[in-house]
């Protein structure tokens, strides 16, 4: 009977997506041809209304249909008129379905840093580039040594993303990991955490850099999971078990929009403040109690 329910979760997910896809080709084909910005942020505005109706419609197949047990705890004052920045943990794609079905009409439009790659997937590459998503690359530590301007690239994704934001109001979600957690990559890293990866500041420090005091607010996600090992088609079955969503906002230091992630000063305190908030999050991960 799960395996049925999947299977019919893919078909609701599949059909979303061709449904609202037609209007997002069709306005995405207007964006190309648009000779002002002014006149895009209005195409830009339309597809944002598209994207935002095909996950309020996965929301309610999945409220109905998946039955997801979620426990909630979100802070007072979120707003989808204002800018945000949201930091989490990384387990499974789950946890971008958990955070759009939880966070929806709480926050503004999402804005995530995706992987070059992901530009392939039919139609939702399609859309993730007509919404001016960040796509990033990923390149070893030999060959960034080896050439540093390749790292240059995704400095420049993000730029080109903080400008436009400045537009109108979005969150943008950092999985600051990079990549999911498994008991193998924490092994590789060294990782001192029990829960959790390296953390990466680059990427946040340059979004708060470059937003500055445009930048409401940062909200700490921490996403817990029951079971071990969560994964993308037990929650399409039904069968994820209880899945926890932590939000806490954070006060911005001042120090933060006084200097550059390029001053190896500043580099350093950065890295520190988010290394104590993850380590703060794998205490919060080993000590949550599921009552």
């Amino acid at each position: 009977m799960s395996t049925l329910k999947g299977l019919v979760s893919v078909l609701l997910l599949i059909a979303n997506t061709l449904f609202w896809g037609v209007p997002l080709i069709a306005l995405t084909a207007l964006k190309l041809v648009t000779p002002t910005r002014r006149a895009r942020l209005r195409v830009l505005g339309g597809l944002h209304r598209i994207a935002l109706a095909w996950i309020r419609t996965n929301n309610v197949w999945i409220r109905h249909w998946v039955r997801p047990r979620l426990h909630r705890e979100l802070p007072e004052g979120l707003s989808t008129t204002q800018w945000w920045l949201v930091i989490a943990n990384h387990r499974s794609w789950t946890d971008i379905i958990v955070m759009l079905y939880v966070l929806t009409g709480r926050l503004p439009m999402p804005k995530f840093f995706l992987k070059r790659e992901l530009i392939l997937v039919p139609i939702v590459g399609l859309a993730w580039w007509a919404l001016e998503f960040p796509f990033m690359r990923r390149y070893s530590r030999e060959r960034l040594a080896r050439n540093p301007k390749l790292a240059e690239r995704d400095r420049q994704a993000t730029q080109r993303m903080c400008d436009h934001a400045r537009e109108m109001p979005m969150a943008i979600y950092n999985f600051v990991e990079g990549t999911r957690f498994t008991a193998v990559k924490r092994h590789a890293q060294s990782s001192p955490f029990e829960h959790l990866l390296r953390p990466k500041a680059g990427g946040v420090a340059q979004v708060i850099g470059l937003l500055g005091e445009r930048l409401d607010g940062i909200l700490d996600v921490t996403l817990h999971y029951r079971r071990q090992q969560p994964n993308f088609w037990d929650f399409l079955c039904g069968r994820e078990g209880e899945i926890a969503l932590v939000v806490r906002r954070l006060d911005r230091p001042d120090w933060m929009l006084a200097g550059r992630y390029d001053d190896a000063q500043y580099k350093e305190r950065f890295y520190s403040w988010l290394n104590t908030l993850w380590q703060e999050k794998d205490a919060a991960l080993s000590s949550y109690s599921w009552s």
